[in-house]
């Protein structure tokens, strides 16, 4: 009997020994595929990262050259980029980008990203152009969540509701007039979804305060942007 019970434990020590080579080995070759799909990937992104950037400082002067045409300012616009931030009226908590066209060395246009904080499906994120007047040269959504085919005709390649904005200044309609009409202003809603054009309208004319009072901050402040508008989604 002892015999036949060294016998059997030997087994099972055999056994166990067998295991955990076999659990050691693919251990090792899952340790040995994880290493290389890191590498992998590391190297994809290393000869991919500057096709990365051009292709982000292509949307960028896409996304620019909307809103405030290409020949009418001179600078590297790319570069001249300061941040600000403004909760109250650019409806964010973190800095944000405010490219500065300029001709000859005089300011003529700044690109501001700004947030709609209360969009019916939430954050509406906006890129607005204002000349160095004061005038509108245009606005554009680059991010929202709003529904389909109702909130989403801020959208411009939804409808052209979002064109309205150009030319428009905080004289022109008065201020008292940045209301969608069912409120009393001078902004067209939607059929059946008035919450979403009711945010950008506000949040656009708070964006032209903040222009308003931060007029030379905003052309003469530092360069010191490390990084170009979120265009992956820019509509």
């Amino acid at each position: 009997m002892a015999i036949k019970n060294r016998a059997m434990e030997q087994e099972v020590a055999m056994a166990n020994s067998i295991l955990s080579k076999m659990i050691s080995k693919n251990g090792l070759i899952l340790a040995g595929f994880a290493a290389i799909c890191v590498g992998l990937i590391a190297f994809t992104y290393f000869i991919t990262r500057d096709t990365i950037a051009s292709e982000m400082q292509a949307a960028l002067a896409r996304t620019l050259n909307q809103l405030v045409p290409q020949n009418e300012y001179d600078n590297d616009v790319h570069h001249d980029c300061t941040l600000v931030q403004s909760v109250e009226l650019l409806g964010s908590n973190e800095t944000v980008h405010a490219y500065r066209m300029r001709k000859n060395g005089q300011p003529v246009a700044v690109v501001l990203e700004s947030v709609a904080p209360n969009g019916y499906s939430g954050k509406i994120h906006l890129v607005v152009g204002i000349y160095a007047d004061g005038q509108l040269a245009g606005v554009r959504v680059s991010e929202h969540k709003e529904t389909p085919g109702l909130g989403d005709k801020i959208d411009a390649n939804k409808s052209d509701w979002i064109l309205s904005f150009s030319e428009k200044s905080l004289t022109s309609p008065t201020i008292e007039q940045w209301k969608v009409k069912k409120d009393g202003g001078a902004f067209d809603a939607f059929t059946g979804a008035t919450i979403t054009p009711r945010a950008v309208v506000e949040q656009v004319a708070k964006t032209l305060q903040f222009y308003q009072q931060q007029k030379d901050v905003l052309f003469n402040g530092p360069q010191n942007c490390a990084s170009v508008i979120s265009t992956s989604r820019q509509q």
